[in-house]
């Protein structure tokens, strides 16, 4: 999959560009058409190609930080709440919007809106900009007439995702400071302390000990062939990434991160969590659970758990319901298939879900501090060891030049 911008003429004869989600340019064009549109040029988001393409520096495709995504939402919100008509609304945020790109693609929308189209159709045209949920859920309220409540239900959703995700960040501040600082003064000893110490045994005609050699040679290899150990991370790097980038290696990867002892269980709070917030929003907002379904799959991260969906739609289609099938796929919890349950039967079943994403929220909260204070520990007595082993060899090598006879 790919992103590909492109210009057409609506049936109006009025010239359109916007940017697509797809796996090919012509999958682009025959989405156009479906539309109704006549595509004029097509051309994929990227300048560069093969190796270059796959670097995110290298790309062309500007993105909408989340945090712009929502403020914008709540502005929409309010204007909308307050009675303006959407035309206005956007016009307003067309201006006052603080991100450019973001800016124009609003104005962009506006001109589509003032077209004839519908505001769901037009944030369909930046899937980069405009999650699958986003655009759903805006449907969703205009089929209902509740545009500006489906919007503060997107403000409270887009919420709680930057509320987590800032809490990760914050947690992880520590330590990665920790472990950068740790390994920044590990490669100045190697590098630069060391060496000096060649020096100091070669002036004194003293014989080097044996630490201070095996130290000399690892600070020799750094120094020397720091390029060649550049070289096979950034290979290593790319080699992963490429793997993950086809389905059967980022299924093996995300098979792996599920099974790890500690953070395995972390990462599945979190999808869990995930599920749990995206399909209960839908659901409130009155999208169709089969939608609803293929949405929450696009939105897991972990393919793992995405591939559940399937046999979980087939089950609600064949009316089995939604905890049944949920419970056949083991992704779930016992606790959040308990409250799954309770929820079909009692008809609230939008409620329990974010119910059950509040709940795996505080877990995931608590498992991240307790994953933290082992870590942080952790980091510190791998750094002391490492460095304290220098400092004695140093130490050792130092009180060994006093035995050499004068």
């Amino acid at each position: 999959m790919g992103f590909f911008e492109y210009k057409a003429v609506t049936p109006e004869g009025k010239v359109v560009e916007g940017t697509l989600e797809a796996a090919d340019e012509q999958t682009v064009m025959t989405r156009l058409r479906e539309q109704g549109q006549l595509p004029i040029k097509v051309a994929s988001s990227n300048s560069a190609s093969g190796f270059a393409a796959s670097l995110p520096f290298f790309s062309r495709r500007k993105r909408v930080a989340r945090a712009d995504l929502l403020v914008f939402t709540q502005e929409l919100s309010t204007l909308l709440k307050a009675g303006l008509p959407l035309d206005r609304s956007l016009s307003i945020l067309s201006e006052l919007t603080e991100s450019e790109y973001l800016r124009e693609i609003v104005k962009d929308v506006l001109r589509e809106v003032k077209g004839g189209r519908s505001l769901s159709e037009a944030f369909a045209a930046y899937p980069h900009v405009f999650p699958k949920i986003y655009v759903n859920m805006i449907k969703a309220g205009e089929v209902g007439g509740a545009l500006d409540e489906i919007l503060l239900r997107l403000t409270e959703y887009l919420e709680r995702g930057e509320e987590l995700r800032n809490y990760f960040v914050s947690a992880l501040i520590y330590p990665a400071i920790l472990a950068a600082v740790g390994a920044s003064s590990i490669i100045i000893m190697i590098t630069f302390v060391i060496p000096k110490f060649a020096e100091i045994f070669e002036n004194a005609g003293a014989p080097i000990p044996l630490p201070m050699r095996i130290m000399l040679g690892v600070s020799g290899f750094f120094v020397s062939y720091w390029w060649a150990l550049l070289a096979v991370i950034f290979g290593s790097w790319y080699m992963i990434r490429r793997r993950l980038r086809t389905p059967e290696g980022r299924m093996a990867w995300d098979r792996r991160v599920l099974s790890l002892p500690l953070l395995g269980g972390v990462y599945r709070k979190l999808e869990v969590s995930r599920i749990g917030r995206t399909l209960g929003t839908l659901l409130s907002s009155t999208v169709p659970l089969i939608q609803s379904l293929n949405i929450v799959k696009d939105v897991i991260g972990n393919q793992v758990m995405a591939s559940a969906m399937e046999p979980i739609k087939s089950g609600v289609k064949k009316g089995e319901g939604l905890a049944g099938p949920v419970r056949d796929a083991g992704i779930f919890p016992p606790f959040a298939l308990h409250l799954l349950q309770v929820g079909e039967e009692t008809g609230r079943l939008d409620a329990m879900l974010l119910q059950i994403a509040e709940t795996y929220d505080r877990e995931l909260r608590t498992a991240l501090k307790r994953l933290i204070a082992f870590f942080e520990p952790a980091i510190i007595l791998v750094m002391g060891l490492v460095i304290g082993t220098m400092v004695v060899s140093m130490l050792y090598s130092i009180f060994s030049i006093n035995d050499v006879p004068l």
